[in-house]
């Protein structure tokens, strides 16, 4: 079962800061808006209570002034304007002042009864233009008078209220949702110069400290991490120098046994077989050894910075190619036209494209194809084989130290110190890049080396004649004020 990746703190922080927000102005609009609600109501009713007191009295004297009074004449004498409608219900009959437009049947049951037993009801009924206030009042003469008071102003004011609460909830949410995100970053300032300044160490770079000045409450972590970087840093050049001690100190007994490996080799032909055999495993075994030191001591050289200077990249892996005993003509250029010349470290670049050639000669049947190409600020490299490929699961630990694939393990194969693609990731990482594998389109692996070019070099030039390039190249030199 696939587990949901967690959000980020950041993210956290910025949510749980809206999310507050929005609880308090939530909570701040709902009681603001019920008490004002309950206010305005009340309010209303009382006054149009005392409206319908008021036009009741005026009724009641025009219908007590005549024994046989015409109630609608009695109605039209009433200033109830456009919001009140006035009703007498008189010997069972209703009376309305204009036209009922459902007035009438907007009366409820309940309230009719209450006045009929002669007591004052008030009740909230919807007529067709809106909400509106019920009332009843009983008359001295057994007659009954109802006001339907409309609330379409009250109604429209409180919809206006509601709209203006909820944006103004919707407002104070952004507004936490923006102080939680400043919060965050202020508050994660000081994890993210640890997390570049670890990144800056991963990459090689073990100058890179923390300013205990910059976050006097984090004086405890940059001490501790500046401390911890300090040790490790130390414990790395113990460790280069042993092994490159050990591989110097081991190159004067293997040249001694490689002479003396190529005496035995020379008289092969004046030895019985099995002398002959072992004389041939000892040539190979040495020649693997010197190998071996030779890679560790590069290995031991790796860490230290990439001396770049501007190379034509392309004539350099034909060069690498050719003396490799392969064809120029498989080194490619993703822009036709164009020369790339990149600020590198040749030696590395060179050992690069070596390493990658003899794993595919070791495990790969071979190099179809060297390509080369660049994108803003990014060169790459990339060698095919038509292998067996690499199988997913070893694209991350093949270019670990002394590890090989397994299908060079499958064939017992023994050739090879382990080490070549370790060096060609670590000569990437020396570049600010990185190396990965994956399948080739119709069979075999490729493998992509990225380097990082600074922002002010340029990634190509235009092609030229080789002498013609190099005039281009001094120029440049000339115009930056010196050596790449």
């Amino acid at each position: 079962m696939k587990r949901l990746r967690q959000p980020g703190l950041r993210v956290r922080v910025t949510a749980a800061f809206a999310l507050g927000a929005l609880v308090i102005s939530a909570t701040i609009a709902i009681a603001s808006f019920q008490i004002t609600r309950q206010t305005l109501l009340s309010g209303r009713e009382r006054s149009a209570l005392r409206a319908a007191y008021f036009d009741a009295n005026v009724v009641n004297a025009g219908l007590a002034a005549d024994d046989d009074p015409d109630v609608q004449e009695v109605l039209r004498t009433l200033d109830t304007g456009s919001s009140r409608h006035a009703i007498i219900y008189r010997n069972g009959r209703f009376y309305s002042r204009t036209a009922d437009t459902g007035y009438t049947k907007a009366l409820p049951a309940d309230l009719q009864s209450l006045v009929g037993s002669g007591h004052t009801a008030v009740q909230r009924v919807r007529v067709e233009s809106g909400p509106a206030w019920a009332i009843g009042i009983p008359l001295p003469d057994g007659s009954r008078f109802y006001m339907i008071d409309s609330m379409k102003e009250l109604d429209r004011t409180l919809r206006v209220m509601s709209l203006v609460l909820a944006l103004v909830a919707a407002a104070t949410t952004a507004a936490g949702a923006a102080l939680g995100a400043y919060a965050s970053r202020r508050v994660l300032r000081p994890m993210r110069v640890v997390a570049d300044a670890a990144r800056d160490i991963a990459g090689g770079d073990l100058t890179a400290r923390l300013d205990p000045a910059t976050e006097p409450d984090l004086e405890r972590l940059t001490t501790s991490f500046n401390r911890m970087v300090d040790q490790l840093a130390a414990r790395l050049e113990r460790d280069r120098r042993f092994a490159a001690d050990v591989s110097h100190e081991l190159r004067s007994p293997l040249q001694t046994l490689a002479a003396a490996a190529s005496v035995l080799a020379r008289r092969r032909d004046q030895l019985d077989p099995r002398s002959a055999q072992a004389a041939s495993l000892v040539a190979d075994e040495v020649e693997r050894f010197q190998t071996l030191v030779t890679d560790l001591l590069e290995l031991a050289r790796a860490d230290q910075p990439a001396d770049r200077r501007l190379t034509e990249v392309a004539e350099l892996a034909r060069q690498v190619v050719a003396r490799k005993g392969f064809d120029p003509g498989i080194v490619s250029v993703a822009e036709p036209g164009f020369a790339p010349v990149w600020p590198v470290d040749s030696r590395r670049f060179e050992q690069i494209i070596a390493n990658l050639l003899d794993n595919a000669v070791r495990h790969g049947g071979g190099p179809t194809a060297v390509r080369l190409g660049g994108t803003a600020g990014t060169g790459w490299l990339e060698v095919d084989d038509e292998g067996p490929g690499v199988p997913p699961a070893d694209r991350i630990s093949i270019f670990d130290r002394f590890v090989r694939g397994r299908a060079a393990n499958a064939r017992a194969d023994s050739d090879g110190t382990g080490l070549g693609l370790a060096l060609v990731r670590q000569h990437a990482l020396a570049h600010g890049g990185d190396a990965t594998v994956t399948d080739r389109p119709g069979g075999g692996a490729r493998f992509h080396v990225e380097i990082s070019l600074s922002p002010d070099e340029p990634a190509a030039i235009p092609a030229q004649p080789d002498r013609t390039a190099r005039r281009e190249l001094a120029s440049q030199r000339d115009r930056r004020g010196g050596p790449a």
